[in-house]
């Protein structure tokens, strides 16, 4: 019925917004553990650390730069409409996903582990959170953020495989996050082995949850997930 697929509907997005809050969230925690960012916020991360921008406004911006390098890459008739609409979609998502960014720096940022155990626990703590904003990000399929979809549209127009240009993606994020750093103080910033651990485990923790936690029968009563 009509009213159904509007409940359906409204489902898939509050699924999804809760995905990017607890993405936001493992960033937040990762950063605040001192052991460096993840890939996708190491160049937004050092950025926050040589302007008075905040990491949450950093990320927007970032984001708005690959949202047009998705429209450049479907230019010349490649991209269709919902291709268009969903680029065009990234762009309030983006935005809340820094807002979410900004209220949990503003909570969490200023916690400063007091020893390498507890800097591993809020590490781990930001692995686990940042895994489950994928998982619920991915399983109502109604939007995709701009560093996927980027790397999704160059695997298109170049005929490439997906997994591994984000690959080569996340290198590249890094290796620039190390030369600004380099270029801004004379020294790494905000890339540790914590940024490392982080690029390793989250792929190994969202096929787990996806498996193991978020199954179609713990969450049949999510109408989308049968879909």
């Amino acid at each position: 019925s009509f009213r159904l697929m509007i409940k359906t509907i409204i489902l898939r997005y509050l699924t999804f917004i809760a995905g990017l809050y607890f993405l936001s969230l493992g960033i937040v925690l990762i950063v605040a553990s001192s052991l460096g960012t993840t890939p996708i916020s190491s160049v937004n991360y050092v950025v926050t650390l040589h302007t008075p921008i905040t990491l949450g406004t950093a990320t927007f911006l970032i984001n708005v730069l690959l949202i047009a390098g998705q429209f450049w890459l479907i230019r010349s008739g490649l991209g269709s409409r919902k291709d268009r609409i969903e680029i065009l979609l990234q762009l309030p998502f983006s935005l809340v996903f820094s807002i979410f960014i900004d209220i949990n720096m503003a909570f969490i940022g200023s916690i400063e582990p007091t020893s390498y155990p507890m800097a591993l626990a809020m590490l781990g703590a930001g692995c686990l959170s940042q895994a489950t904003g994928v998982v619920l990000e991915l399983k109502p399929n109604v939007a995709i953020m701009s560093a996927e979809g980027f790397v999704k549209y160059a695997a298109r127009r170049y005929n490439k495989d997906f997994g591994r240009l984000k690959v080569i993606f996340d290198v590249v994020l890094v290796s620039s996050a190390l030369l600004l750093g380099i270029a801004c103080s004379g020294h790494i910033e905000g890339v540790r082995e914590g940024t490392v651990i982080a690029a390793l485990s989250t792929g190994f923790i969202v096929s787990f949850l996806s498996r193991h936690v978020f199954t179609r029968a713990a969450l049949r009563h999510l109408p989308f997930l049968h879909s």
